[in-house]
């Protein structure tokens, strides 16, 4: 038996905004928008196989404490690229800072946080 990841779920300030940098960004699309739960409304960005669940709420939201140290945080959410160095000069242009480069096995990575302080990892396998 072998299982993939179809979509994450994450909640966001804006899910317009940030499904916006995320197309522009790693050529994604959205799949569907529309209501979501309590009157919030969500945005599913992704590729025809896996996608990221946008949910804004209809209040507004408050940043948590740090996802390392709190059980069921978010760490970071990990996508892997073509040409890490266009998509850094791209992470660059869409106003966020590109972090702790690494060059280890199985490849290249980046880390990089959105507005919202959600951490990104950015992978081009060698």
């Amino acid at each position: 038996m072998s299982a993939e990841l179809e979509h994450a779920n994450i909640t966001v300030s804006d899910a317009t905004a940030t499904a916006a940098w995320m197309s522009d960004l790693f050529d994604w699309h959205i799949r569907w928008q529309g209501p979501g739960l309590d009157g919030g409304v969500s945005v599913h960005v992704g590729t025809e196989r896996s996608y990221i669940a946008l949910y804004q709420p209809s209040r507004t939201t408050q940043a948590g404490d740090n996802s390392y140290t709190t059980r069921g945080g978010l760490n970071h959410l990990a996508v892997i690229v073509d040409d890490i160095a266009a998509t850094e000069k791209g992470v660059s242009k869409a106003g966020f800072k590109a972090e702790n480069h690494a060059d280890y096995e199985p490849g290249l990575r980046f880390y990089f946080h959105d507005n919202d302080g959600i951490e990104y990892e950015v992978v081009q396998y060698t």
